[in-house]
């Protein structure tokens, strides 16, 4: 027990309030041991106020600091749990938003390139885990690699839903809070899943730490508190002793003085609904009569609601009441809660111009998030038409009612804008379906004295207030204003599609349901949307202008008809990527001796470059065609060229490095040996569907792209059965962001398995029915089934090295054209074959052989193991020889020379009669 010096007090305290005796000096410490551990037992006991307040004092003291111990654990616990829910969910999302982890979930090895960002990404944000999977749960990466490849344990249905996952779990890592994202592409498909979670011990470990800490401070705190209170009830003790009339008085004038000086009025009522007391601001706010006190509420000619509520007693929190011309919060309570005497408090609180305030607050804010979205929302394609529209969707209905975007022709052309000529109706959104407005499509010419019209002249956006009164809106058609103005529609806004100094089009505005007309603010509204989306309008123009172009150049590149060919029976498609026209081509190419060479090449990147570049590339290998090389010593002159075009690329682009990049497939087919000899550079492997029906792709050599250089191309060479299929492609087919290869080289599978039997034409219709539309990347196909030219259109021979012998060479092509009703080629050919066996037994080497070839054309080929070739040339008239190969190459229509492994082969071409 705490003792104090001093006496105790002789009597007990006066009553609070209560003056003291006359000429009864206030009391005075006492010396030594005189009266203080009296009045400090006084103080704490409960026999007198003091004491009473001491008590309730320690009492409130110490719920307080126990409340506060109590409340600071349960509070490190709920933070513990929050933080690590905010920490796993931001991780995990940042890590799902990441750059490229989209991309790497749809490569070949996820978790080749996810698992050392997923580490390095735990390192540094201090979560225990995080786990990337696909849309079924199978985890790519794991802080324990041993479990990648396994089902991850919760919840992941919502985040597949494009939702987001929370959970409190116990895991083997003890309780912890695990968040799942969905990881999205591009067009906003869910493509995996990443989670990430944090153990709570992690989280709240220090907070745990400091407990001990607190509850010394809590003990210190309480400890000092009861002092202090012991000490204020001694002094209360004594000072209450000296309060007079005079101080009770003076405490009142100041009560009087606050209450009536405050800017919030205030009322109090009794049980019995008498207004007993109400200061000057509640008269104000309520123009209450003079002598509105004691008299009943009811009676104050206030409304209904109000008095009613004032009548009622009942509890009222920030209640807007319209009082007059006033808006007034109302706050009102009981004040018998707590045995008090019966009745209510009122406050009252002005807040009409706070509220026009927030009103007018909330309009800027709503015109600000409109211009934020159409930041973001207008202009997110490069179509033009899609994006009038977005400028219509967006505008309706939180700025108007109807909107309409009227663009030149030329506009939607990719063209620049051609004043005077008549506008298409591009875009059009409303509350409702039905309008009198002009139909989507439809093509206006506005009248001079139109809205329209002069905002298209002048420049200027145009407001009318008031259709009705507008007799030049009205005089743009008289029977279609008339329906407008019966539907509903009385205020309009024209503003003109600027992009610098040309005039787009113009955007419509209309108002239907709002009472109120467009005003001056509504407008510069409607200039700020409407002056961003010209600008994406701009763009998508500009585009769409060097798409056609693109596209304009890239076809007239391509082959526009197959050649006349007797090899192949062949159907073809080009489908031009989504984002551009791109560098994929392919080719049909007639070789000598009824031989056929077929092309399929992709150059890298979309654009007029990759689509230059394709058309050079396809004029090299007509070029490269015609000198009868196999496709190996084909692709590496343009590997040889490629490369020569990137060194060109590098050197005129200032500060930057194009490299061109190309790949492809060349395969020759002979229709009398029905072998197929075949090359690629970084193409995919061809397809060969079997008359049979079965599918398998050709184990062609893999070589490198064109342009690296540096590794030679090697060739396969099969026999193909007649009526076999050669599916050549390129890799648009068979992929893109949503797919791998492997998974295209299935699906065309399938879908060449689903045509035994079919025509090319069918072949080509069945493979594309299965692609989108417009894919993401070129695609080039070309179907073509194989014929055999038999042994009754093939006639060959071997002659002897014996200049004698071609007389009987002469003989027996005479009687094969007899038998092929071909009499009337008989001398041209026996003339070009005299010359053309002479030549290979005086200057070539043994064997020699002859064949003649009856198809489109008569083919005759002479062969021998010489590698030396002929040179037409042109004999002096003192000259005995030399005018062989002149006079085969006037009677032939065509004429060359072709390198075999074991020589080479002279033919010529005669057209049939």
């Amino acid at each position: 027990m705490v003792r104090l010096s001093g006496r105790p007090v002789s009597r007990p305290p006066r009553p609070f309030g209560y003056p003291r005796a006359p000429h009864s000096p206030p009391p005075a410490d006492r010396g030594a041991g005189g009266g203080r551990p009296g009045v400090l037992r006084a103080a704490v006991t409960g026999r007198s106020v003091a004491g009473q307040v001491f008590v309730l004092q320690v009492v409130i003291v110490l719920l307080l600091v126990v409340s506060a111990v109590v409340a600071q654990v349960l509070q490190v616990r709920h933070d513990s749990d929050t933080e690590a829910s905010n920490r796993s969910l931001a991780v995990a999302q940042a890590f799902a938003n990441a750059p490229g982890t989209a991309a790497a979930l749809r490569s070949p090895d996820p978790t080749a390139v996810l698992q050392p960002r997923a580490e390095a990404a735990r390192k540094a944000t201090g979560v225990d885990f995080i786990v990337v999977m696909n849309t079924d749960g199978i985890r790519y990466t794991h802080p324990q690699p041993d479990r990648i490849g396994r089902k991850f344990v919760g919840t992941i249905a919502p985040a597949v839903a494009g939702g987001t996952v929370t959970e409190h779990i116990t895991g083997t890592i003890g309780p912890l809070v695990q968040v799942v994202v969905p990881v999205k592409d591009s067009g906003g498909q869910v493509v995996g899943l990443v989670a990430a979670g944090i153990t709570t011990a992690h989280v709240g470990g220090a907070a745990d730490q400091q407990l001990p800490l607190l509850l010394a401070a809590a003990a210190a705190a309480l400890a000092l508190a009861t002092a202090g209170t012991a000490l204020v009830s001694r002094r209360l003790l004594r000072q209450t002793h000296g309060l007079g009339p005079y101080e009770m008085t003076r405490m009142y004038e100041h009560h009087d003085a606050v209450l009536h000086a405050v800017r919030e009025g205030v009322l109090i009522v009794g049980g019995d609904g008498r207004l007993l007391l109400a200061n000057d601001e509640a008269h104000r706010l309520l123009d209450l009569p003079a002598d509105a006190e004691r008299r009943h509420v009811l009676e104050l000619g206030l409304d209904d609601e109000t008095a009613g509520l004032l009548a009622s007693g009942r509890v009222a929190t920030d209640e807007v009441h319209l009082v007059k011309d006033r808006l007034l919060a109302v706050n009102q309570r009981p004040t018998d809660l707590r045995g008090g005497p019966p009745g209510s408090v009122t406050t009252l609180r002005d807040s009409t111009e706070l509220r026009a305030l927030s009103g007018r607050a909330e309009v800027a804010r709503e015109r600000l998030n409109m211009l934020y979205e159409a930041g973001v929302g207008i202009g997110t394609s490069l179509d033009v038409t899609r994006t009038a529209e977005e400028l219509a969707e967006l505008a309706v209905p939180r700025f108007a009612d109807f909107a309409t975007v009227d663009l030149f022709d030329a506009v939607l052309g990719g063209e620049e804008p051609r004043p005077g000529t008549a506008l298409r109706r591009t875009a059009c959104a409303g509350i409702r379906k039905e309008t009198p407005l002009y139909p989507l499509g439809e093509r206006i010419r506005f009248v001079t004295t139109s809205p329209q019209a002069r905002a298209l002249t002048t420049g200027q956006s145009v407001v009318v207030p008031r259709l009705r009164d507008e007799p030049g809106w009205r005089a743009q058609d008289l029977e279609r204003t008339g329906q407008v103005l019966a539907f509903g529609i009385h205020s309009l806004i024209t503003v003109p599609l600027r992009a610098g100094s040309l005039v787009l089009g113009v955007a419509n505005f209309w108002r239907a349901e709002k009472p109120q007309p467009f005003d001056a603010e509504e407008l510069a509204l409607a200039e700020e949307l409407v002056a961003r989306a010209a600008v994406s309008i701009d763009n998508a123009r500009r585009y769409t202008r060097e798409h056609s172009m693109a596209v304009t150049l890239q076809r007239s590149l391509l082959p526009r008809t197959l050649p006349e060919q007797g090899a192949l029976d062949l159907a073809y498609r080009y489908l031009p990527a989504q984002s551009g026209v791109g560098g994929d081509w392919f080719d049909v190419l007639p070789l000598s001796g009824a031989r056929v060479a077929l092309v399929v090449g992709d150059v890298v990147g979309h654009g007029l470059h990759a689509a230059a570049t394709m058309g050079r590339l396809r004029t090299a290998v007509h070029n490269f065609s015609s000198l009868d090389l196999p496709p190996d010593e084909l692709l590496s002159l343009l590997d040889e060229l490629v490369g020569r075009l990137d060194q060109d690329d590098e050197t005129s682009v200032t500060g930057a490095s194009v490299v061109t990049g190309a790949t492809c497939l060349y395969a020759i087919y002979d229709p009398v040996s029905r072998l197929c000899t075949m090359a690629r550079a970084g193409h995919p492997p061809p397809a060969l569907v079997r008359p049979d029906g079965g599918v398998e792709f050709l184990d062609v050599p893999a070589g490198p792209p064109l342009g690296l250089g540096g590794l030679p191309f090697e060739t396969a060479e099969l026999e193909l059965p007649e009526g076999s299929r050669l599916v050549l492609y390129t890799d648009g087919l068979v992929e893109d962001r949503e797919r791998d290869i492997d998974e295209g080289l299935g699906l065309l599978r399938d879908a060449l398995l689903r045509t035994p039997g079919a025509s090319p034409e069918d072949t080509c219709r069945t493979v594309l029915d299965r692609l989108p539309a417009r894919p993401s990347d070129d695609v080039a196909l070309i179907v073509a089934r194989t014929r055999v030219l038999g042994d009754d259109r093939v006639a060959q021979w071997q002659v002897p090295s014996d200049p004698a012998a071609v007389s009987e060479v002469r003989g027996s092509v005479t009687r094969r054209l007899a038998d092929w009703g071909l009499d009337e080629l008989a001398f041209t050919t026996e003339l070009i074959l005299s010359e053309l066996v002479t030549n290979a037994i005086r200057y070539g080497r043994a064997p020699i052989g002859v064949r003649l070839l009856r198809e489109r054309t008569l083919i005759c080929e002479v062969s021998d193991r010489s590698t030396t070739s002929p040179h037409l040339r042109y004999a002096a008239s003192t000259d005995e020889g030399g005018r062989g190969l002149f006079l085969v190459a006037q009677l032939a229509g065509r004429w060359g020379t072709r390198y075999t492994p074991n020589g080479k082969v002279i033919w010529a071409e005669q057209p049939l009669p």
